[in-house]
């Protein structure tokens, strides 16, 4: 079920929907969630959030994939739990790939449009194909060991 959903978020990568949008995406449709505001609400944090050269959308993305299948209902609750899992995937993904920034792991200033060429010309988009499916994975496999810890 993880590699269908790894598969699902690069495709949608691939073919229609940006960083973030794809892995809220495919994990909502792995853990059977349909809201119109998936995948809408991720956009901003897409290219770095927004360009910015900030937070990889891909690691947007999983966090907030994260807060919507184990995030805090209401206050008074603890968010502890929900940190956790944040802090397990950003921890992977840093292992794994240097850096949890878009600057970082792409080279590339997407406010410009230099940068944004730079990106096709370098072939980023296939390293970024590869965030969007390993932080699909990432999420869904910290949200198996909850379950599995529980």
């Amino acid at each position: 079920m993880i590699e269908d959903a790894v598969r699902r978020g690069r495709e949608l990568f691939d073919s229609e929907l940006l960083c973030a949008e794809s892995v809220l995406t495919a994990v909502a449709e792995e853990r059977g969630v349909s809201c119109e505001l998936i995948p809408r609400m991720a956009t901003g944090f897409c290219s770095g959030l927004a360009r910015t050269g900030g937070l990889c959308g891909a690691v947007s993305g999983a966090v907030l994939s994260l807060g919507m299948a184990a995030g805090r209902d209401k206050p008074g609750e603890s968010y502890d739990p929900t940190y956790a899992l944040v802090r397990e995937v950003i921890d992977r993904f840093e292992a794994a790939y240097g850096s949890t920034t878009c600057a970082g792991l792409t080279g590339c200033d997407f406010a410009t449009e230099v940068g944004q060429q730079q990106f096709r010309d370098q072939g980023q988009h296939e390293k970024c194909t590869d965030y969007v499916g390993e932080a699909t994975r990432w999420v869904l496999e910290a949200l198996a060991s909850q379950v599995d810890s529980a």
